[in-house]
């Protein structure tokens, strides 16, 4: 046996016990299919569970099975801050602001398929992508290689 097959799931086995021992990770529903959660709805994703994926916040809860999710897909927004640049300096063109966006698709209980977009924090997105990655058995799907970059470190 390699040094990798025995490192490798014990790595993902304390990150997933990392993800799962608080609260979740800063998220915000952007969108979706799911009527019942408002779009711009801020919250948490968490992983405390072993056979859920949630989405909780104050006022919406949403539980999917880790069995049923189908597509795990991570990109970025970069946002260059134009407006910054001409007001205060021009130095401002250089910064970027980059928005985190993981995309979760799976088939309801009706096994019609469902969508929701989340914008999660900087600091977590990673910890969620592999989490994910094993909870589900899938591979993340990353929109560019900027996004790619982002999601592996």
């Amino acid at each position: 046996m390699t040094l990798t097959r025995l490192v490798l799931p014990g790595l993902l086995a304390c990150l997933v016990l990392v993800a799962g021992s608080n609260d979740g990770s800063k998220a915000q529903y952007v969108g979706g299919t799911i009527s019942q959660i408002p779009a711009g709805c801020g919250g948490r994703v968490q992983a405390m569970d072993a056979d859920f994926f949630v989405f909780s916040s104050k006022n919406a809860r949403w539980r999917v099975p880790y069995d049923k999710i189908n597509l795990i897909e991570y990109g970025q927004k970069v946002d260059r801050r134009y407006l910054a640049a001409v007001l205060i300096s021009p130095l401002f063109l250089l910064a970027k602001k980059r928005e985190h966006f993981l995309t979760v698709g799976y088939s309801d209980e009706e096994n019609h398929q469902q969508a929701m977009v989340f914008k999660v924090s900087k600091d977590d997105i990673r910890t969620v992508l592999v989490v994910l990655e094993a909870r589900t058995g899938r591979k993340v799907e990353f929109q560019d290689d900027d996004a790619r970059k982002g999601g592996k470190g």
